[in-house]
């Protein structure tokens, strides 16, 4: 059950936005889409939405294949990025639209409305503002009520496109955390389009990276930040450092130098034949050693800082090597612990690397 989509295909044009997707999200499953603008997120989305007509393939919500049906017959939430909120309205309004205008067969009692839309009130925790209009609200609560109308009607899955894309910082990460929260007392399931990496690893169950139209890869939020299975992945899930060279029997040398920068033991994964490679490491998995010569260690590169920035609880580091810049992270304690000062020698190991072919990086 829950949600299968089979070889979707879609085009605008000469664009392909969706070139044959197929994904099972399981019931009562908190997905994230996720991916670079234009690479086909929100139009998966609303394809399963009904709000756009797929040039083919199959749409199966619960195990009836929705295909053929429209946006209104498909039982589907979906909450927009800017609220679409009905100004004229009150909130109590907006939230029982969605009753109001069900057929006279399937439409609730006036009684019935008003204990849903209490329920739904409590529920977003806006007990007191159902008599508000939305202009009286802040951004956060006017999300609550979009994501509370949505939900009025009942849906079989609940889709929300980039649902906090237009709240501050601090606003989206408390309604994140509470989406998250409200998700697992539903337990409906939930699909959600994010520019925002770290709110996708925070919040879902498992992850989806689109590029192009196409799935670069799907897992647990764990699973794709750990183990990415293409340069695309690793380079859109966070920082990392792409350094180009070549790999060796004595582990990956960078262009330019003799030493070896990641030693054998330190490359992640399935590594390629010897020859040319890029080697991609996340700020944090950078060590930095002041004081050691490269040659003492026998692998790393000599670096000098260039800047050192702090940023509440980390640290960032931006290095200057021979054959290109390197950025470090460090905790605050380990960066007063090694004394960083911009100007200073040190030497940098990698941790850990994930090597690919030249061919694939590009």
């Amino acid at each position: 059950m829950g949600i299968t989509v089979r070889n979707l295909q879609k085009r605008f044009g000469a664009f392909t936005a969706l070139d044959g997707i197929s994904l099972q999200f399981e019931r009562g499953e908190l997905a994230a889409l996720i991916g670079p603008s234009g690479c086909g997120k929100t139009t998966l989305l609303r394809v399963i939405a009904g709000l756009e007509a797929a040039d083919a393939g199959d749409i199966v919500l619960n195990g009836r294949n929705v295909a053929a049906l429209d946006a209104r017959e498909r039982q589907v939430g979906f909450v927009f990025q800017h609220y679409a909120l009905f100004r004229h309205m009150t909130v109590f309004e907006n939230i029982a639209f969605g009753l109001r205008v069900k057929s006279r067969r399937e439409r609730p009692s006036a009684t019935a409305i008003r204990a849903k839309v209490h329920e739904l009130l409590e529920l977003i925790q806006l007990p007191q503002l159902g008599g508000r209009y939305p202009v009286e609200l802040s951004g956060g609560q006017r999300q609550r009520v979009a994501l509370a109308r949505a939900l009025a009607v009942e849906p079989s899955v609940l889709l929300l496109d980039e649902p906090f894309g237009a709240l501050d910082a601090k606003v989206r990460k408390e309604l994140r955390d509470w989406l998250r929260r409200l998700h697992d007392e539903l337990a409906i399931t939930t699909i959600f389009v994010t520019h925002d990496q770290d709110e996708a690893l925070d919040v879902a169950d498992r992850i989806v990276v689109l590029n192009h139209g196409r799935i670069e890869q799907e897992g647990s939020a764990e699973e794709v930040y750990e183990h990415p299975a293409t340069p695309f992945v690793y380079a859109f899930l966070g920082g990392a450092n792409r350094v180009p060279g070549s790999i060796e029997p004595h582990g990956f040398v960078a262009n330019g130098d003799t030493l070896p920068f990641v030693a054998p033991g330190a490359l992640a994964g399935a590594s390629p034949a010897q020859g040319a490679a890029l080697a991609y490491i996340r700020p944090h998995d950078l060590r930095l050693y002041p004081g050691v010569a490269q040659a003492q260690r026998g692998d790393g590169a000599q670096a000098d800082v260039r800047r050192v920035t702090v940023r509440g609880a980390s640290v960032r580091v931006e290095l200057a090597l021979a054959w290109g810049p390197l950025e470090a992270e460090l905790t605050r304690n380990d960066w007063r612990a090694l004394a960083l000062a911009e100007g200073d020698r040190v030497t940098v190991v990698p941790r850990t690397a994930r090597v690919f072919g030249a061919q694939s990086s590009r």
